[in-house]
């Protein structure tokens, strides 16, 4: 744990490794775009970690798909049996599908083709938004600054919402005409759905309802957006859209692309093919809540493929601590018979680390557990 955080400091000290990108990027899109019959040697993935193309999973192993509807009543009590069901897919999936959430599926919809239209548009009009390792705003192709590394193949925009000094709205897109706003009304109603699913997480633990809310900063609490846009992929079978990982912040809120499946989850070591519910969010435990709840909940490796016939985009939200708090195993969850796994770390020194390697499994994570 020292070495990381020894890391850490050097990293942020330098400065220069994220200022830019160590090779020229290439838009996965363009390289689509040419029709190529291979695959460029960058994005050909190791043996062990190429998708398994079978047919999709069973229905009967497809994430828990949850009703939240007269989750909370007026009169502010809850539906013990749908509090339970999220319970137990945080305990023993750490993913579950969501419906009946409180966003609208009309803003959902616009949302998501909002974004297909913007990469759809010239490159040069893209290009204005090109982003850096630095902060990773903007206009992207690549995770994680490690020279020569195998890449993706996907490109993404990565915009803050929260908190307001982090929102500059010059550097969302500007076309469609509609994005902006569309962006900034389906943020505002996804945070609202985050809240409630924090207050849920807190009192299936015994706790008080905001005391998750609570430890990740109150109110002052950090989300961002990032729009995966992948293209169709000469070689499907070689290749990854976004390698296995875990997600470092609080909870993700994943509008999926429900017509192209592409999200797989592992689960008992075995890769499941999530099919996406009509107007449903995919929610997703991240390793700040694993943290917290010290692996009573569970952040879970997950990946994307893709598809040689059709491009796909998703939205996934990210729902984080405020990022200089640091984030530990809360008092009321450890004891002597059960100690906190974690050391505390704040959520930018675990961001800053997992940003200079890229997606790396569940390695981040375990290398924070306290030594024993």
């Amino acid at each position: 744990m020292n070495k990381n955080k020894k890391d850490v400091k050097i990293k942020t000290e330098k400065g220069s490794m994220m200022d830019e990108w160590p090779e020229p990027i290439v838009r996965v899109q363009s390289l689509a775009e040419r029709n190529l019959s291979t695959l460029p040697e960058r994005y050909i993935k190791p043996a062990s970690q190429r998708p398994t193309m079978t047919d999709d999973a069973p229905v009967a192993t497809n994430i828990p798909i949850i009703d939240l509807e007269g989750l909370f009543s007026e009169d502010g009590s809850s539906d013990d049996v749908i509090m339970a069901k999220i319970s137990e897919a945080c305990r023993e999936w750490g993913f579950f599908q969501v419906v009946n959430h409180g966003v609208r599926p009309e803003l959902m919809d616009a949302a998501r083709e909002n974004w297909r239209e913007f990469f759809h548009l010239p490159v040069n009009a893209k290009e204005t938004y090109s982003n850096s390792p630095r902060t990773y705003e903007g206009y992207g192709s690549r995770l994680g600054v490690e020279k020569g590394a195998i890449l993706d193949w996907s490109d993404y925009y990565y915009l803050h919402h929260l908190p307001p000094h982090l929102k500059d709205f010059n550097k969302w897109p500007s076309s469609p005409p509609t994005i902006r706003e569309v962006i900034d009304e389906y943020g505002q109603e996804v945070v609202q759905l985050c809240e409630r699913i924090m207050r849920v997480l807190s009192s299936n633990l015994g706790l008080k309802e905001d005391k998750f809310q609570e430890a990740f900063g109150g109110k002052n609490i950090g989300s961002c957006l990032r729009v995966n846009y992948y293209p169709k992929c000469p070689r499907p079978e070689l290749a990854l859209g976004l390698s296995s990982h875990s997600d470092p912040g609080g909870m993700t809120i994943l509008l999926p692309d429900d017509q192209v499946f592409g999200l797989q989850v592992r689960k008992d070591n075995t890769w499941i093919t999530v099919k996406p519910h009509p107007h449903a969010f995919i929610v997703n435990i991240g390793d700040q809540i694993q943290i917290l709840s010290n692996s009573t909940y569970k952040s879970v490796e997950h990946r994307v493929i893709v598809n040689s016939e059709r491009e796909r985009v998703s939205l996934a939200f990210f729902y984080n601590p405020k990022s200089d708090i640091p984030i530990q195993p809360l008092q009321e969850l450890v004891s002597t018979h059960n100690p906190p796994l974690y050391p505390p770390m704040t959520f930018d020194q675990y961001r800053l680390f997992i940003r200079t390697q890229g997606p790396r499994g569940k390695s981040h994570v375990e290398s924070h557990v306290s030594p024993r």
